[in-house]
């Protein structure tokens, strides 16, 4: 499959700039543009675009991809996301990634982007890699929260395990692939930002676990937490479809406020008991 020739960057974060820099990686001319309104009528028909962000729209509950889909339907749509610190990557390291599009587009961008240190994997389930990259924020910061309240690596290993049985269902529901949940784009990246203190989030559940406050370590100048804002967004979209996400909804009342510290862990605990 023939590469692009050229890889448009648009946004100059870190996540942005190490992208950009893994294009070059790939012999690719690339150009970094700083995010800006107007992308729509830059876009020829059937233009490639590819989200690397990861999230879900707080009003709608919708992924990124859907939200895309509807305010760029002209545009060829791809999604890349996996087990990816910006850092790692814009120092070469190695790294694996997903990236999903319809048709021969993922094979082509796959093409475009790999390297000798930036190994994309081709897909065609943008869904599952969307709600992978969206959901594990929010449960990075509940394992977080278990670290932080020293309730041990067996808490903490259950928690990961029961987290990752409620991306399944919610995929399911969805019409994500198991396979693609079980990926780099959903248990690879699941066990990156939940296990690991360069994590944003999981950061921001220890000091949670620790006694701070979500105003406090939400303050001006602070590293962003995506999965604050994800918690409540994912359980509404869940409870539409009728889905049981126990532990999402636990970070979402206790981000809210609603519920105290010690009482969310009483509450996962105290649940019906149930089969595996």
């Amino acid at each position: 499959m023939a590469p692009f020739s050229h890889i448009a960057v648009l946004g100059a974060g870190a996540w942005g700039t190490a992208l950009a820099l893994a294009a070059l990686g790939a012999g690719r001319k690339t150009t970094l543009w700083v995010r800006e309104d107007g992308l729509k009528p830059h876009l020829a028909q059937g233009q490639p675009l590819v989200i690397c962000a990861k999230g879900i729209e707080k009003d709608s509950g919708k992924l990124v991809t859907e939200m895309l889909a509807e305010s760029l339907p002209d545009a060829a749509l791809a999604i890349l996301s996996g087990p990816s610190f910006a850092r790692d990557v814009a120092r070469g390291l190695p790294t694996a990634v997903t990236v999903a599009a319809k048709g021969d587009l993922a094979s082509r961008l796959q093409a475009s982007l790999g390297s000798a240190a930036f190994r994309p994997y081709a897909s065609d389930d943008l869904t599952g890699v969307a709600l992978g990259g969206a959901a594990k924020n929010v449960y990075a910061i509940a394992c977080g929260v278990v670290e932080g309240m020293g309730l041990g690596e067996n808490a903490r290993a259950a928690l990961l395990a029961r987290s990752f049985a409620e991306l399944s269902r919610l995929g399911e529901h969805l019409g994500a692939r198991r396979e693609t949940l079980m990926g780099l784009s959903g248990l690879g990246d699941l066990v990156l930002t939940a296990t690991s203190p360069s994590s944003r989030n999981f950061s921001f559940g220890i000091e949670l676990g620790r006694g701070r406050t979500v105003a406090e370590l939400s303050a001006p100048g602070r590293p962003l937490a995506e999965g604050v804002a994800t918690a409540p967004a994912l359980v509404a979209r869940a409870r539409a479809g009728k889905v049981e996400l126990p532990i999402a909804e636990a970070m979402a009342d206790l981000l809210s406020g609603a519920l105290p510290l010690e009482q969310a862990v009483i509450r996962l605990m105290s649940r019906k008991l149930t089969v595996e």
